[in-house]
């Protein structure tokens, strides 16, 4: 698929790039972040009128996306059984029939990771051992965020001891309410350490914190404090990944790189179900950053029940005819 972005003239440069690491907060940096709002609307109302893809485009667009994908499962009511069912899906996210009918099956299809609760990690592990999916967990007091300091840094570690990958963790949205960038710069830092190598998706929830201004101030203290992924949202938030948030967050991983040659992902969570949801937060990313972000080490999409209209697009690219939803479970 050919989608280079306004900045593919620098990609190649970025792909030996290291990952993220702490450097020291900037106060100045912080303090003088602004956001245009309504520059912010113009940018993001013309994406829906002039960004569409069609036929071969679509399915390419769709399977770098499917790629990118974080099963999930983070209810009250999960189970065992519906933990195995989840990774059975990411293992195999797409009926073969329809890969053949495209012609596609001699590749490898998955996702990129499958999302749980500490305590399925080791379940997770086990299903999904050889595959190369990873497993990510969310922690400190996920989805709220508001149990003691001591105990978010010990629900990573068991995460990490468990096998956990990667670990979605959950901010102290006081700190951004109240301006305090010192305390979210530390407590982020110390969710780094606390990581021991594990990757770390620092989740801003962003329908909490107000403002595009104050959210723009979150991401960039996180990515000082050493977030490999800025994520939007927990998805139980009433607003979620709008593109609005998402331009705003992209804008200010670009400025991170800019100062410090580190690339750092994009995550959007929450409220996507339609494949065209998607589409539009990867059109955005391309032309935000380039196409070396949309990849699955740098993008992310969580959403799980959007596999089912991934799956229902594709059949209707292979067939000609949509499907009901039901044809196409998660789990």
């Amino acid at each position: 698929m050919n989608c280079k972005g306004r900045n593919a003239d620098f990609e190649s440069e970025l792909i030996e790039e290291p990952r993220n690491g702490p450097i020291p907060l900037d106060m100045a940096l912080i303090r003088n972040v602004r956001v245009n709002l309504s520059a912010v609307e113009r940018r993001v109302a013309q994406l829906p009128g002039r960004r569409t893809v069609k036929r071969d485009f679509q399915v390419a667009w769709l399977l770098k996306g499917l790629r990118c994908l974080d099963l999930t499962t983070l209810s009250g009511d999960d189970t065992p059984n519906r933990v195995r069912r989840l990774c059975a899906k990411a293992k195999r996210p797409v009926r073969l029939d329809i890969l053949e009918r495209l012609g596609v099956s001699d590749m490898p299809w998955s996702v990129a990771a499958v999302c749980v609760y500490s305590r399925f990690v080791p379940l997770a592990v086990e299903e999904l051992a050889g595959s190369g999916i990873s497993v990510a967990s969310v922690a400190t007091g996920f989805p709220a965020g508001l149990i003691p300091h001591d105990l978010k840094l010990r629900e990573i570690d068991a995460a990490v001891s468990y096998g956990a990958s990667e670990i979605d963790v959950v901010i102290t949205r006081e700190h951004v309410l109240a301006g305090d960038w010192l305390e979210l710069y530390r407590e982020v830092r110390e969710f780094k350490e606390a990581c021991q190598g594990a990757q770390m998706k620092v989740i801003l929830a962003t329908g909490d914190l107000k403002t595009l201004r104050s959210i723009a101030r979150a991401a960039t203290v996180c990515l000082a404090a050493g977030a490999d992924f800025i994520k939007t949202s927990t998805g139980k938030e009433i607003e979620n990944a709008t593109l609005p948030v998402a331009l705003v967050i992209l804008r200010a991983i670009r400025d991170h790189q800019h100062r410090t040659g580190r690339m750092v992902g994009y995550k959007p969570a929450g409220g996507m179900s339609t494949t065209r949801q998607m589409l539009l937060q990867q059109f955005l990313v391309n032309e935000e950053l380039g196409s070396r972000w949309l990849e699955p080490d740098l993008f992310r999409v969580g959403a799980s029940s959007l596999i089912a209209d991934i799956n229902r697009q594709l059949e209707h690219q292979a067939t000609g005819r949509y499907s009901a939803f039901h044809r196409h479970a998660v789990a």
